[in-house]
Parts: C-alpha cells; structure tokens; sequence
C-alpha cells in the first residue's frame, strides 16, 4: 500500500495538481492573513485557469505560452465585464469570443488548451459581475493569478527540470514491455490471436502519441540548449525505444505454421516465448527503477537466454537430422536474429541508465531527427481555410458557441442559482467528437453525484472551518491528478472541492449539493443533446480521408525501401521521414477506428470493412518496415529485374486504391502491369531469383548461403506485399459500395473471418 501511495505520489500528474494548488492556495493563504479573502480567490482562479496552457514543451515556448495565455484570460474578463451590461454588445461579443476561442484549436494541443482556460475564464466571470474601476482591479488580479503560477511553474521546473520527460520515457518503456509481452502471448497454443492483435493496434495509438509528445521535447531542447549528458541519456532512451518498438512491428511470425511445424518439439518454441516474455519482463523492471530513481540491474539474463534458445535450436536440429530439420532450422534462425536485435537494443538502453552516455554512443542515430517535428508557426490562412462545414474545428466552434448561449439564456431565464456552473460544465464536457463527449458527460454526472452525496454526508456531522479548509485543498489536489487520466474520480473530487469552498463561504447554505446537481444535469444534457444534432461531426466523414493518407504515407515509404534497396546508399531524411509519416497515418487510422466504436450505431458507415482496412494497412506496414529493416541491416545483393517488377505492381496497386479514393477514375485494366511472375507460385518466384543469384557463384561458398537467406526473406515479404496491396484494393472496392445496413456487431463478424493477420 505504501509503496503504491509513493509510486502515485511520483507521477506527473500528481506533481502537476500540487504546483497548481501551490500556486491557488498560497495567494488564499496570505490574503486572508490580510483580512481581504476574496482578493486572495480571485488571485487563486487566475492561477488555476492558466494552469491547463501549461503544456510541455521546453523552457521558452512554456514561458511564452503561458504569457499569452495569461493576457488572454485578463483580455476576455475585461470583455465580458465591460460589455454585460449592455446586452446588445455582450451578446454578440461573448458568441464571437467563444467562436474564435474555439477555433484556435486549428493549431494544435497548445492552442486547444489557450482556448480551454479561456472559455473557463468566460464561464467563471458571470459567478460576480463588476463595474467601474472594479473591472480593472478584479482583471488585475486575474492577471497576477496567472503570473503568479507562472512564477511556481518557473521554479518546479528548474528544481527538476528533466522529470516530466523522464516520467514520459518511463510511460513509453511500459507501454513498449506491454506491446512485447503480447508478442509472447501469441505463443501460446490456443492464444485469442484476433484480440492479441486488436490490442496490440490499441498500444500502437499510444506509443505513437507518446513519442510525438518525446520527440517534440527532446530535439526542441537540444535545438536550444545544445546537447548535456541527461540529453543525450534520453535522447539514446528514445531512439532505442522507436527502433524496439519498430523492429517488433516489423518482424511478424505465422505462428499457426510454426505450432504445427513444431508440435511434436514443443520445448523449442516454449524456450522462445520464455525468451519473449523476458525482453518484456526487463523493460518492466527498468520503468520501475527509473520511475522511483533507483539503481537498475536487469532482471533475466537475455544472453542466457538466447544461449538456451540456440541450444534449442541445435537440439532440434540433432534430433531430426540436418537434412529433415532444415526449414525449421531456417524458420527458428530466423525468429533468433530478431531475439538478438531485440536484446541488442534492451542492452543499449539498459547501458543508457546504468553509465555515462557519450555523443559517440549515438553514431548518427539522432541525425535528422529534427525534420520529424512539426514546426511552430501559426499563419492566418489555417484559420481562414479551416472556416468551413469540413472542418472539424469550425463545426465544433459553431456547435460549442450555441450551446453556450442556450445554457446561458436558460440560466437567466429559469430559476437557476449560478449560471455559471452551466457554462462551465458545457466547456468542461463538450468535445469536438460525439463519442468523447458521451462518456464525459456520464462521467461527469455520475462524479457530481458521488462528490455531492459524500459531500452532504460530510458536511451533515458539522466539521469545523479548519477541517474543511484542509479538506479543500487535499480534494483540489487529488481532482486534479485524477482529471487527465480518470475522469469520473476528478470529477468527484473537484465537486467536494467546490461543495467545502462554498461552505467555508457561505455556511448557512444547505442547498450548494442541489445546485451543483441540477446545474450539472442541464449542462450535460445540453452539451451531449449539441453534439448529437448541431452539426454533428461524425468519424465516418472522414474515414475515406483517414485511409487515403494512410495508403499514401505506405506508398511512399515503400518508394524509399526501393529507392533504398537499389542504391544501397544507406538511410537518408526522406526514408526517415517517409518510414516516421507511415507510422503516424496509421496510429491516426486506428485512432479514427476508435472513435467510430464510441458513436451510434446508427453512425458507424461500414465498421467492418473500416477495422478490416485498418488491419490489413498496419499488415502492409509491418512488411514493408520488415523488408525495410533487413535493406538497412544487411548487405543485399543488386536488385533484380524481377524485384522491380513486383515492386513496382505494389506501388501500382496502392495507387490504384488511392485514385479509387479520390473518386478518380481507376487505371484501365490494361495499364495495370501483368507479368508472368504473378502467376506463378511462391516455389517459382524462389526459382527466378536462384537462378539470378547463381550464375558465377560457388553454391557451398558462405556468400550464398547469404544471398539464398535474402531471397528466401524479401521474395517472402514481396509476395506477402502484393497480396496485400491487392488486397487493399478489394477492400476499398468494398468501403465505396453504398450500405444498405450497418452491421449491429461487426468486430464479432471480422473477428469470425479469414483476415490477414499483422
């Protein structure tokens, strides 16, 4: 318990709420020391709504960030004080500021969480209207509030500096050890392997946002501030995690073919996955030390465990005979030169927290590293392009400005306490995405309820204004940690928060719990009742959008692996660029498949043949960074006529998916390159390129043992690409028909079918 305490107390999250709470209380601690408390709450709601802009980044967009977001907050309380009493101008200048608040989100997650704390700040003005020289005083202090969490935020960060990006690393190497766990478990005789995969595209969305969110971190400080040893000590952590994460992804098994080729060696396969299960277990153990900044020492020996696997290996091989014991042979050699790389990379990052980590020891691993970030520039025309029916933002923009004015004119209209709560509820629920938005909505109803019913029990035995007090700031602190990653339990915390506020305030008011429940009750009613029917951005709008980028991000990743296969002059920026693109489009495809599970029925166009795309896409991936892994590790021989060819009519069919996609009209049949090398099998493809590589070499030499070993793997993954770029086209064939019914459950009907697995 102790030791579960300790571990919560060491998260981000947890170091977060207290450097807001820091930043709210002290302001209430000193001022009513003065005699003068609300001087000291509105200095403490100033801090506590610059917080959400404290996005991480390094030191001078996070400074400049929270400026700016400060003279915002202090700009919109002016507007809305000065203008509230005149309703012709506040009407029309509250809708225009919620608009253009909202439509800041077209420039990413900083901007989002601007307009966030913003829209807060609009919300919580209407709790105490001012006039006169008391708008600027309340807007002064406002401002104070945030320059005042900028001053704490300032020296949390140089007392520890580097913690929020360690803490990310340690978040991205559990995640890692639980995607290589599921590896393991797909070893197993009778595993569930449909829902193995569909978890393992589930991580794949999160080690993808985690290592945007690193990347972006890691290259913009050394961009600033040159490269020291804790820099590059990440830096090593995080490239080494891409490539495990890259290598796995790219290095699939027919585990089927392997459990009946082996079934009667059951040992040696077993020996693999204890083998597999330790990759996992040691990046698991090593999260946990780095988390709680303890010496590591690894917990399996992965180089006995590679010794026992070629035991097992070599065992087999005895038992068999060489002759009969050579494709198993080969299939296991295979599965071992992955096992080594893995262990190659767990060694390197291991090394990476256990010794000094010098720039020789990243060799060039980091070059280019800098074009894989997104830059910050913030031109007018995204937000001009973005004013349309198309846009995600400008429809959520619209959807969230009506509401608000609805919330705001039935809370003046009906008997409402505070209209504010309404307000702030929409702001704190709505979401661009219906799916997002249904489940904070029962969240957040569900947490008031929880926090009001223990809050009226509480308050029922009488405690006294110290007790309260104390209670306040323990529940801001734990609603805040909870927020980001639970939002029912946030909720419920935040709600006690408020509930003890207004009852140190207001004592003799029995009815806050009452309040907060029916305010929240309308504003989640509103919010959900606004994403189901005005302009309601449903996921299947952009699913062909989604699909498109993600084949063509493969497509051209593909292009750099041949480009890349016949100059054999070695990785460049366009191949890190292409191989980085390709990942993101399809963490952005298995996202936009998430989402769509969260929508209604009703609304889910074609889920089936959307997971189906989804599925076969990341198959196409994890080949193409197979075959791309082998070119870059390995001397290849010079590409072959027959390689281009096949080539070639992969890239054809990508194209031809595309054009499908852009409802262009799809290549004549006789444009699209017959040869008689699709009709033949996988034996006689072998046969073509044996020949190729035999002419003028000596069979017993070792150089073509080599050369028959690649073109066993890349004749194997051509095949494996064009069947599955074939594939990509039926599917989009089938994704264009129109849909007379959607399909009630369409994940138990995939997962019943013969899909390609990944």
């Amino acid at each position: 318990m102790i030791a579960k305490i300790k571990d919560f107390t060491l998260g981000t999250n947890f170091t977060n709420a207290i450097k807001a709470a820091l930043s709210a209380v002290i302001p209430v601690f000193i001022f009513t020391y003065l005699g003068d408390l609300q001087t000291g709450l509105i200095i403490a709601l100033g801090a506590l709504f610059t917080f959400p802009s404290d996005t991480p980044s390094n030191l001078k967009h996070k400074i400049n960030g929270i400026l700016v977001t400060v003279l915002i907050l202090a700009s919109c309380n002016l507007l809305i004080n000065l203008t509230y009493p005149y309703p012709f101008i506040f009407y029309p200048v509250f809708a225009s500021l919620v608009f253009i608040l909202s439509m800041l989100a077209v420039y990413g997650q900083r901007a989002t969480m601007v307009a966030f704390s913003a829209l807060m700040t609009i919300s919580i003005s209407f709790s105490h209207t001012h006039t006169g020289w008391e708008i600027l005083r309340h807007t002064g202090l406002f401002l104070g509030g945030g320059l005042f969490y900028l001053l704490v935020s300032l020296i949390f960060y140089y007392i520890n500096p580097h913690r929020y990006t360690e803490l990310q690393i340690v978040e991205c190497i559990k995640l890692t050890a639980k995607y290589l766990k599921l590896r393991g478990d797909l070893w197993e005789l009778n595993s569930d392997r449909k829902e193995i995969t569909r978890k393992q595209l589930h991580l794949q969305v999160e080690l993808n946002e985690i290592h945007e969110k690193i990347r972006e971190i890691l290259v913009r400080n050394r961009t600033n501030y040159g490269s020291s040893h804790q820099n590059r000590k990440m830096l090593l952590s995080f490239i080494t995690l891409v490539e495990i994460m890259e290598l796995a992804i790219s290095t699939s098994f027919d585990h089927n073919k392997l459990h009946q080729k082996f079934d009667e060696h059951p040992k040696v396969l077993m020996t693999y996955q204890s083998l597999a299960y330790n990759l996992s277990k040691n990046l698991k153990s090593l999260s946990k030390k780095i988390r709680k900044r303890k010496s590591y020492t690894p917990k399996n020996n992965l180089v006995e465990n590679l010794y026992a696997f070629e035991n097992a290996i070599t065992e087999y091989e005895k038992t068999l005979g060489k002759t009969e014991a050579s494709e198993g042979v080969l299939m296991l050699t295979n599965m071992l030169h992955y096992a080594e790389k893995q262990v190659e990379k767990i060694k390197t990052l291991e090394r990476a927290y256990t010794s000094n980590v010098k720039l020789k020891d990243l060799k060039g691993r980091d070059k280019d590293l800098e074009n894989l970030i997104t830059p910050d520039y913030y031109p007018l025309n995204t937000l001009v392009e973005n004013f349309s029916f198309s846009s995600l933002e400008f429809r959520h923009s619209l959807r969230i400005t009506t509401t608000l004015l609805i919330g705001f004119i039935i809370g003046k209209v009906l008997p409402f306490e505070n209209v504010y709560w309404i307000l702030l509820t929409i702001v704190v629920i709505m979401r661009p995405g219906y799916g997002l938005t249904k489940e904070r909505t029962a969240n957040r109803f569900i947490g008031t309820l929880i926090g009001g019913i223990l809050g009226f029990a509480v308050l029922a035995t009488g405690p006294n204004t110290t007790i309260l007090g104390c209670l306040t700031i323990l529940f801001l602190i734990l609603g805040l940690t909870f927020n980001p990653s639970n939002y029912k339990i946030g909720t419920t915390f935040i709600t006690l928060h408020v509930i003890f506020i207004f009852a140190i305030l207001n004592p003799t008011d029995n009815n806050i719990v009452l309040y907060r429940v029916l305010d929240t009750l309308v504003g989640a009613t509103l919010a959900i009742l606004a994403n189901h029917f005005l302009w309601p951005f449903w996921e299947s709008l952009n699913t062909n959008e989604n699909i498109k980028n993600s084949i063509e991000a493969n497509r051209n990743y593909l292009k750099q692996i041949s480009i890349l296969y016949n100059s054999k002059e070695g990785v460049n920026a366009k191949y890190r660029l292409a191989r980085n693109q390709a990942f993101i489009e399809i963490g952005n495809l298995m996202a936009s498949f998430q989402r769509m599970l969260q929508e209604p029925k009703s609304k889910q166009d074609k889920l089936q043949q959307v997971y189906k795309f989804t599925v076969v896409n990341n198959a196409l991936l994890s080949a193409a960074a197979s075959l791309g892994t082998y070119t870059q590790s390995h001397k290849t021989t010079e590409a072959s006529a027959s390689f281009n060819i096949v080539f070639d009519r992969i890239i054809k069919n990508l194209d031809c998916a595309i054009l499908l996609l852009k409802n262009e009209n799809k290549p004549a049949e006789t444009d699209v390159l017959v040869d008689d090398i699709f009709n033949n099998s996988f034996i006689e493809l072998k046969k073509i390129r044996e020949k190729e590589l035999m002419q003028g070499t000596d069979i017993e030499s070792e150089e073509f043992k080599l050369k028959m070993q690649e073109a066993q793997l890349v004749i194997e993954q051509l095949v494996w690409l064009t069947n599955l770029s074939e594939n990509i086209i039926k599917t989009t064939k089938v994704l264009l028909k129109p849909q007379p019914q959607i399909e009630t459950n369409p994940l138990k009907t995939f997962f019943g079918s013969n899909n390609p697995e990944a």
